[in-house]
């Protein structure tokens, strides 16, 4: 009974030797190769970025916030009055003043920003300069809109893949081969590109004497966005 046992045990263990082989068998992969493709196209910036700021100091910081605080509203309710603009409060910091001998406190300064951003340039332009009577300019910088990118890289995407697919093919004829198939391919888009930054406006001074700010003359340029298509395929030899 024991001898019995014993034999069933090893037929069963070979049957299941034998069966794992073509298994094996398929898991040998022939004539890969790995192949990149890319697409891309220039896309307008359509999204205008302006950020201003009030900075003052006072020896007394409760009245330093005070201060700020008030002349951030104005421009606050100022432009809440174009619809065309989004607002966002930036970053707000308050530090002390010292002595250079004594090291003491002797003051305190305060910054407060206002961001603000618009697809319709000549509104936030306009804005802007209105708002540069009483703020200063932090910086103003122009970047590609979420859904224009989005947009752009759904064209992109079927661009890639056909791209993909002819490189597949020339690298199949190059080999001989009477077909291919796509083992596996991976999209990806180019990321965020950084956003055109300017320092200075493209505009005169505004003189308290003027009866107006003047509007800022912009320029946003274009930004390149790409779609590549990254992938192995197993070419079928004649």
């Amino acid at each position: 009974m024991f001898t019995f046992q014993r034999t069933a045990a090893l037929l069963t263990l070979s049957i299941g030797a034998f069966a794992s082989l073509p298994a094996l068998a398929e898991g040998v992969t022939y004539n890969q190769i790995s192949l990149r493709a890319e697409a891309s196209q220039e896309v307008p910036r359509d999204l205008m970025i302006v950020t201003l700021y009030t900075e003052a100091q006072n020896t007394d910081s409760a009245k330093l916030a005070a201060e700020v605080t008030t002349v951030m509203n104005k421009a606050l309710g100022e432009a809440k009055q174009v619809k065309a603009v989004t607002l966002r409060q930036g970053n707000r910091n308050s530090y002390p003043i010292y002595d250079n001998k004594t090291q003491k406190i002797t003051g305190w300064r305060e910054r407060a920003e206002l961001r603000l951003e618009s697809t319709d340039f000549a509104a936030l332009s306009k804005l802007t300069g209105d708002l540069m009577q009483t703020l200063k300019m932090g910086n103003m910088q122009f970047t590609v809109a979420t859904n224009t990118r989005k947009t752009s890289e759904d064209a992109l995407l079927k661009d890639a893949v056909n791209a993909f697919k002819a490189r597949a093919q020339l690298a199949t004829d190059a080999l001989g081969g009477k077909g291919y198939k796509i083992v596996n391919l991976n999209l990806n888009s180019n990321g965020y590109p950084q956003p055109y930054m300017r320092s200075e406006m493209m505009m005169k001074a505004a003189s308290p004497a003027m009866d107006s700010a003047p509007t800022p003359e912009v320029e946003a340029g274009t930004s390149e966005i790409s779609m590549s298509a990254d992938g192995v395929i197993e070419v079928q030899m004649q």
